[in-house]
């Protein structure tokens, strides 16, 4: 039997965000996307030297910004059991707006906000389960440049 690599409750791939007021993003992730806290670690001045949440099984991992470790924006996809009432709590706590939610080709209903903090969310939830081949037919064809 060979010996577990990777910590329980996660994945082997994990989001890590760094940014400057981790402990506002937290609470915008609990309050938008229903994130559950699994650990915080405060440093001695009260900035957040990691914290970890699951949403939905998936765990995002998170930092205040360092000398070191710099704030960094990311873009990442979520799945949401109710694409416009996340997209409404995300406004609410201060998102802006990058895409309205609109059903898509691919089967999802989706729509993007950008955070205070720079990170895009792109919000979906699945209307209907599609092959590959059948999104492929579904896609828009693209028009020939003119």
């Amino acid at each position: 039997m060979s010996k577990p690599f990777i910590r329980k409750g996660y994945t082997a791939v994990s989001p890590y965000l760094i940014v400057n007021g981790a402990a506002a993003l937290l609470d915008f992730m609990r309050n938008v996307f229903g994130a559950k806290e699994m650990i915080r670690m405060p440093t001695p001045s009260g900035s957040i030297a990691h914290a970890s949440v699951e949403i939905h099984g998936a765990v995002i991992e998170l930092a205040d910004a360092t000398e070191r470790w710099k704030p960094m924006p990311t873009s990442l996809h979520i799945y949401v059991p109710d694409t416009d009432a996340t997209f409404k709590a995300a406004l609410n706590a201060g998102a802006t707006i990058l895409m309205e939610p609109a059903d898509q080709f691919y089967g999802e209903r989706s729509a993007s906000v950008e955070d205070a903090w720079g990170n895009q969310w792109h919000i979906a939830t699945m209307l209907i389960e599609l092959t590959n081949e059948e999104i492929a037919e579904r896609a828009p064809k693209e028009k020939a440049a003119v």
